[in-house]
């Protein structure tokens, strides 16, 4: 698989110094455009949001209504309907188009071997499983064809790709298959052929395809209950073989089983891998830091390689020792500790609260109280009485990676 993102907080700064917020306002829809390609760093801790837009504001004013801050905000509102539904985020918010039971439960082979005959579905296969990444638009096309062509259920693709995406997120994920779908918004998603045309390379053009109709055509074929076909087979005779999804992590990365005897009277800070950027500044001397893996979660959400590799080594640049072992063992040793401290992180609910103090990730955004139902009513709140990112900034300047002991 082909290293596009190196793992290290260098890398990091590096994307968020290229950023042009004009060319990203401007072209972020093409497959080509200036996309800052950040989220896997975000993802995993490298940097915060308010990192992230520091860095971008600190070069150029933005408007708080700039597309830039804006699409910064959605993650943060995937984050906010996920603090509040939990682990209903995982099924359907409202009806789609159709009833869950109208839906396959799992992905058809020709989809998993990217031969449907639909070259823009084909292709995007191509790109994640050589790369662990995909443009959004990308991903949104690869979604509304699973869901509303060949009726397959948003849940059964949304577990899949997050299996492959360097930067999955659960909540970012899952609810964008449920906006595509319609069940986390009020209409599905389509797309059709003269879209790919306009923002993809002529390689993922699919004139004469399912989806080179029109979109009222495509939304009949949405609120139906009819299986459609995949499209002529690759006549290449090219079928992608799919990368391994494991629950264990490569066997060279060298990481050991939780030791209690290593922590005995000590403080200790634990790094996970959502929580990858520098240490506190606070942190005393002393210290020692260990990284954790928790068999739980992967157990449920297998990993790509690409993956287990590009967290680990980061993983090693930052912690003395690196575990990986079920949630039970982890709490087990660590109960000898002076003091155990981290950075919270729904992924690892309830482990990780169980485990350490936990301070919570800086936000970018003020605390909206009560949940929202839709993103335009989160921002409006989010936003309000604010005109630009640095009042965005300022509002939430507290907020810092640092840990004060």
């Amino acid at each position: 698989m082909r290293e596009t993102f190196a793992p290290t907080l260098s890398a990091a700064k590096a994307r968020i110094a290229a950023v042009r917020p004009a060319a990203y306002a401007r072209t972020r829809n093409a497959l080509d455009g200036a996309v800052s390609g950040l989220s896997p760093y975000i993802t995993h801790g490298f940097v915060t949001l308010p990192e992230v837009l520091a860095g971008v504001a600190a070069r150029e004013a933005l408007a708080v209504q700039h597309k830039f801050v804006y699409e910064l905000g959605w993650r943060a509102y995937f984050r906010h309907v996920w603090q509040h539904r939990a682990q209903g985020i995982f099924e359907s918010l409202h009806p789609g188009p159709l009833p869950d039971a109208a839906y396959a439960r799992v992905l058809p082979a020709d989809i998993r071997q990217g031969c449907t005959g639909t070259p823009v579905v084909d292709e995007a296969l191509r790109t994640l499983y050589t790369t662990g990444m995909l443009h959004n638009h990308a991903r949104m096309w690869l979604a509304s064809y699973v869901v509303h062509v060949r009726k397959v259920h948003w849940r059964a693709g949304a577990d899949w790709l997050y299996g492959h995406l360097l930067d999955g997120d659960l909540a970012s994920n899952h609810l964008s298959w449920q906006w595509v779908a319609g069940t986390g918004s009020h209409k599905p998603y389509l797309f059709n052929a003269d879209n790919v045309a306009r923002h993809a390379p002529a390689s993922w053009h699919s004139p004469g395809s399912v989806i080179d109709t029109s979109y009222e055509a495509l939304d009949r074929m949405a609120h139906e209950p009819v299986l459609q076909p995949p499209g002529e087979p690759d006549r290449s005779g090219s079928i992608l073989i799919e990368p391994l999804l494991s629950a264990e992590p490569p066997k060279e990365l060298g990481l050991t089983a939780p030791d209690p005897a290593a922590v005995r009277d000590r403080d200790v800070w634990l790094v996970h891998p959502w929580c990858l950027g520098e240490l506190p500044a606070g942190l005393p001397a002393d210290t020692l830091v260990i990284g954790v893996f928790a068999a739980d979660f992967h157990r449920a959400w297998p990993w790509s390689e690409h993956r287990w590799r590009f967290v680990d080594r980061r993983m090693a640049a930052l912690a003395t020792l690196r575990w990986h072992g079920d949630a039970t063992s982890i709490g087990v040793a660590l109960l000898g500790a002076r003091k155990v401290r981290s950075i919270a992180e729904p992924h690892l609910e309830p482990w990780l609260t169980r485990w350490a103090d936990c301070q919570a990730t800086p936000g970018l955004f003020p605390p909206v109280s009560g949940p929202c139902d839709s993103f335009s009513q989160w921002w409006t709140r989010a936003t309000r009485g604010l005109a630009s990112a640095s009042d965005l900034l300022a509002v939430n300047q507290g907020a810092s990676r640092n840990v004060h002991f």
